[in-house]
């Protein structure tokens, strides 16, 4: 009997100490955000969570950013920072401007943050700073405001030049105000002159290594950036778009399987997070570089995932615009013109969305032999491009015209106009080079510049197609389109 009392309590130990040890593997990781010291008035108890608000801010987790600082709000009321947290958490500087309903929000919350008597010198210009992006919001642009905002972060970063936290903001406020059209890129070396040393000086601050990867997001910099790019998912893991975010390096310098396993993480922690417009970000660079490694089957598995996530709408810029683009890369870069042909555009997509689906099908058209069949998507390419201009949106109009000129270039290849073609597509391909591309894209579906080497090819010029290609690959390196184009071109051109 004793022996058997002493098996049975063997075996409940060792239940125990399986069912401990499941139970302690089944807890999720500890989060980690990175570091980051913003001292404050606000009460001590709550200065992690008001400092784990802003690591999240930092990481652009708008969404989980907001809920922080609601709770650092409801556990100290007289804490004006938490206000401005939550109305920064509206303002996403690199994205779309706030919708209606944000600003109505974000107006609120600054507001309140300005009714404190209690703020320290220091919060007040931060506070201060954000107001002046919330101010008359209904009749001044954004970029106005942004405008305001940044020169406003410019003085606080002046008086509080040891203030790690308004160096980093002011950083990034040059960075979201730069002019699309200076590709001297002034702002973003502004930028990073003064996030550089933050960097060296504290590597697991997650806005400095974040922000310099945005900085260096061109042709011009992008070598630069490949430290910070390499670092940043490790200083903040918990984020999804902190795993994304080395991809648009990687990008920029034609590492594919780079970009690929960053875009694979970014994803998995954005589906476990419910963060769909994260997500379906992560999948569009995906795609994109799936299709660059050839690796067709897996961009097909995308559109599928794509399509299994069921309606989705056109309205939230991030969502609408990868949910958008997806599809068109596929078709367009596999040239699969019935494909192109037959797409849709999603319900409520803004002009510069939509306008995507239309010039699929237009060059779709063109391309195989049906240029008449391309008018009406031509035509309704420069209604979006007028409902732009007439906006105010003249980044986005400027990109809906290349994107008109692209397809009535191929239209008039097809209609035996060749040179007038060639001529056009150029035009499209300076428009295009003229202008930075977003953070919100990893480039154009296919280059203007590398669609003028596939038309000068099909026109037998492969001498000056070859020029093209290698022009194409200069400002987008690795694209196997252009890669392939120049093969085609230069053995074409030795014979």
């Amino acid at each position: 009997m004793k022996q058997l009392i002493a098996m049975f309590a063997v075996l409940a130990t060792a239940y125990l100490s399986a069912a401990a040890s499941q139970e302690m593997h089944s807890h999720p990781p500890p989060e980690i955000l990175g570091t980051v010291t913003f001292p404050t008035s606000c009460a001590p108890g709550v200065r992690n969570d008001f400092q784990r608000s802003v690591a999240l801010l930092h990481s652009f987790a708008y969404t989980a950013s907001e809920q922080s600082f609601r709770k650092v709000a409801v556990a100290d009321p007289h804490c004006a920072m938490a206000h401005w947290g939550i109305a920064m958490s509206y303002y996403h500087q690199l994205w779309s401007p706030p919708n209606p309903d944000e600003l109505r929000q974000g107006q609120l919350e600054i507001s309140q943050a300005g009714h404190f008597d209690g703020a320290a010198p220091r919060e007040k210009q931060y506070i201060a700073a954000a107001a002046l992006y919330y101010k008359d919001a209904e009749h001044v642009p954004p970029q106005a405001r942004a405008k305001a905002y940044a020169n406003a972060m410019a003085g606080v970063a002046q008086s509080n030049s040891t203030d790690t936290e308004a160096q980093v903001f002011y950083a990034l406020s040059l960075i979201a105000t730069a002019p699309p059209e200076d590709r001297s890129h002034a702002n973003q070396k502004r930028a990073a002159a003064i996030l550089e040393p933050i960097y060296r000086d504290q590597p697991d601050h997650p806005g400095a290594a974040h922000y310099l990867i945005h900085a260096y997001d061109s042709t011009e910099l992008a070598p630069r950036g490949l430290a910070a790019a390499r670092a940043y998912s490790k200083i903040a893991p918990s984020a999804p778009h902190a795993l994304h975010m080395p991809s648009h390096i990687f990008t920029r310098l034609g590492l594919w399987d780079d970009s690929i396993a960053s875009n694979l993480a970014a994803r998995t922690a954005a589906r476990t997070q419910g963060d769909q417009g994260e997500e379906l970000h992560a999948m569009d660079y995906l795609t994109y570089a799936y299709l660059q490694r050839g690796r067709d089957s897996d961009a097909e598995q995308m559109v599928a995932d794509l399509r299994a996530m069921g309606a989705l709408l056109g309205g939230d810029f991030k969502v609408g615009y990868a949910a958008t683009a997806m599809p068109v890369r596929l078709a367009i870069e596999r040239h699969a013109w019935s494909d192109a042909a037959a797409l849709q555009p999603l319900p409520q997509s803004a002009p510069h969305i939509a306008a995507l689906v239309y010039w699929a099908r237009a060059v779709a058209n063109a391309r195989a032999g049906r240029p008449q069949a391309a008018d009406a998507d031509i035509a309704t390419i420069e209604t979006c491009r007028q409902q732009l201009k007439a906006a105010s949106n003249v980044y986005w109009a400027t990109q809906v015209d290349v994107l008109g000129k692209e397809a009535k270039a191929w239209q008039l290849a097809a209609s035996a106009h060749p040179a007038e073609a060639v001529q056009l597509l150029r035009e499209a391909a300076d428009l295009e080079e003229s202008l930075e591309k977003l953070p919100v894209t990893p480039g154009p579906v296919v280059p203007a510049r590398e669609q003028l080497g596939d038309l000068l090819l099909s026109q037998d010029h492969p001498s000056e197609a070859l020029r093209e290609f290698r022009a194409a690959l200069q400002d987008a390196p690795g694209r196997r389109g252009a890669l392939l184009g120049e093969t085609k071109a230069g053995a074409a051109a030795t014979h």
